[in-house]
């Protein structure tokens, strides 16, 4: 697994290995992060990377926050509750150097405390397939203000996830097993 753009392009990130089956590491291939990004990048919705603000909830390797740091991202934070994934995101954070603009919430995504500094402008949603964690956490985002007005949320799931009001779906493709929706906050 490696980042796939920007300034950190190229870095091996650290190899989950024969994982944790209990932790539910399922890391996005680079095929689809890279896809992912394009779609960010040059899609018709405009390009939120640049100085955002970015969460990682259900965080797992911390691939998709640091490709955004990679590309000009100002900060993550990484949400994860399991032990594997949060050794492999600090990890990972010291690979590429990241400590400045990187933070690691020890947290259930599915009960996040209300948001102390302000929402996120580009907000990253990988749960575990077909369980309804990833319905519940933007449940709990929303509800704690840690998506901000007009922010980005791109959610990964196996099946078309029910996207909460009031995000409001704008996009949505399929690679392989996974399903790619981004919905946006109005302003």
């Amino acid at each position: 697994m490696r980042i796939v753009g920007g300034t950190l392009r190229g870095l091996k990130l650290a190899e989950v290995g024969a994982g944790d089956a209990a932790a539910h590491l399922r890391p996005t291939t680079d095929r689809v992060r890279e896809a992912i990004f394009n779609l960010l990048v040059n899609g018709t919705h405009g390009n939120p990377i640049p100085r955002a603000r970015v969460l990682d909830l259900f965080a797992g390797t911390g691939a998709l926050g640091l490709e955004a740091l990679s590309r000009g991202a100002s900060a993550v934070t990484f949400v994860e509750d399991g032990a594997k994934a949060q050794a492999l995101i600090r990890s990972n954070i010291a690979k590429a150097r990241a400590e400045g603009a990187a933070q690691l919430l020890r947290q259930d995504a599915t009960r996040l405390p209300p948001c102390r500094d302000g929402g996120y402008g580009l907000v990253f949603l990988d749960p575990p397939y077909a369980q309804a964690l990833g319905e519940r956490a933007v449940g709990a985002a929303l509800d704690g203000g840690w998506i901000a007005p007009g922010a980005m949320v791109v959610w990964e799931e196996s099946r078309p996830p029910l996207v909460p009001a009031p995000l409001v779906p704008i996009d949505q493709r399929r690679y392989g097993d996974t399903l790619v929706t981004l919905a946006r906050l109005p302003a």
